[in-house]
């Protein structure tokens, strides 16, 4: 990968599921060298599923561009050999159970204190101290836990959101923090021990349902709604098609009662008169959409929509994001052939960086443990820039 601008920094990462190689796919598309290190028996995410042409989803999406190593950390040849690899690294990834790696002696503290220069990044469920420090802790059980999920679904049930929300913002933060050291230690030379749990990535997320509760208002479940906003939500056309509308202001709602409701001086109402008052009012108002749109089709109204400006969309399914005329695809190469997937969202100069090499399990623990067989575990050995 040309002039990417992490090309020539290792990554070392022992990881395993979702946050840490969302974390470390980042850096790989960017251009870094990340060696994956597995357990013999392999990353447990490579048997999640088989929709990827036989091979995991997960496993595809998330560790592209990496080198796998097979250790077994616990054998003393292979931890002299994961030491020697740190000894040449610019940033350790990790996410096992906290102490795991302290309990072997090559923990980030005892690895930071022999190489002064290496980013040590750890990913916990709860963190390293507390009650909870020790459970096990995956991207649903935060979700539960943190009380995201009594803030999404239906009026009649929690749910769980639909992607692994946790484990995502988990691994973008971390990918943030990774960098933000990076740029740190070109600047005073001193690399960075981060430490970031789930749960409180995922309580960072929730800052404003959690002070809408301390305020005596918790957030309810609406499904396709908005909790502070109305008019927000899916509407249904005179042909069936249902629509998500969203309103901002009052500059907004004036224009769609106007130009699309047919209605200019539905504003006057007290009951539509600000959106205080509408949220207030939630039931009379999208009633009163919803009989205004049910009269027309859906050509009618997106095109009222489009001339007002005013925002909405389709409610899809995924073979609408499959055939969507935004949809941009990534191509990466696996063991059982290609396969395609939706490409990282930045656009730098114009291009979508993507790692395009899934490895197999070990597929580089030959070439990497020749590489580094004589390598000598020193501090002056760690890459500085």
């Amino acid at each position: 990968m040309a002039h990417a601008p992490l090309e020539g920094l290792l990554v070392v990462s022992v990881e395993q599921a979702v946050a840490a190689p969302f974390c470390t796919a980042r850096l790989a598309d960017a251009g870094a060298r990340v060696i994956k290190v597995e357990r013999p028996e392999g990353d447990f995410a490579r048997g999640y599923d088989t929709a990827a042409g036989g091979l995991s989803s997960y496993f595809v999406w998330l560790n592209r561009g990496k080198q796998s190593l097979a250790l077994d950390l616990k054998a003393p040849a292979d931890r002299a050999l994961f030491e020697r690899i740190v000894a040449r690294a610019d940033v350790l990834v990790q996410n096992l159970k906290p102490g795991a790696l302290d309990r072997l002696g090559v923990g980030p503290g005892d690895l930071r204190a022999r190489h002064p220069r290496l980013i040590t990044c750890s990913i916990s469920g709860y963190g390293e101290t507390g009650p909870y420090a020790g459970r096990k802790a995956y991207d649903l059980l935060i979700q539960a836990d943190s009380g995201l999920c009594s803030i999404t679904g239906g009026p009649d049930e929690p749910a769980r959101v639909g992607i692994s929300i946790v484990d995502i913002a988990t691994g973008a933060t971390a990918h943030a923090a990774i960098l933000e050291a990076l740029i740190g230690r070109g600047i005073h030379g001193r690399g960075a021990d981060i430490r970031i749990s789930m749960f409180d990535v995922i309580a960072d997320w929730l800052a404003v349902p959690y002070l809408h509760a301390k305020a005596g208002k918790p957030p309810k479940r609406i499904g396709l709604a908005h909790p502070s906003i109305c008019p927000y939500g899916v509407f249904t056309t005179l042909d069936g098609a249902h629509l998500l509308i969203a309103i901002q202001n009052e500059r907004e709602f004036a224009s769609f009662a106007s130009r699309v409701l047919g209605d200019p001086d539905l504003p006057c109402d007290p009951v539509f008169a600000s959106n205080n008052a509408r949220v207030a009012h939630r039931v009379k108002v999208d009633a009163t959409v919803a009989a205004r749109l049910g009269e027309r089709t859906r050509a009618d109204v997106v095109q009222a929509l489009l001339e007002a400006d005013i925002a909405f969309a389709d409610v899809n399914d995924l073979s609408g994001l499959i055939d969507h005329p935004h949809l941009t695809r990534a191509t990466v190469e696996t063991a059982t052939g290609p396969q395609d997937l939706p490409a990282p969202a930045a656009a730098v100069d114009g291009t979508r960086r993507i790692g395009s090499r899934v490895p197999g399990l070990g597929a580089d623990t030959s070439t990497i443990r020749a590489e580094f067989a004589g390598a000598k575990v020193d501090e002056a050995s760690v890459d500085g820039t």
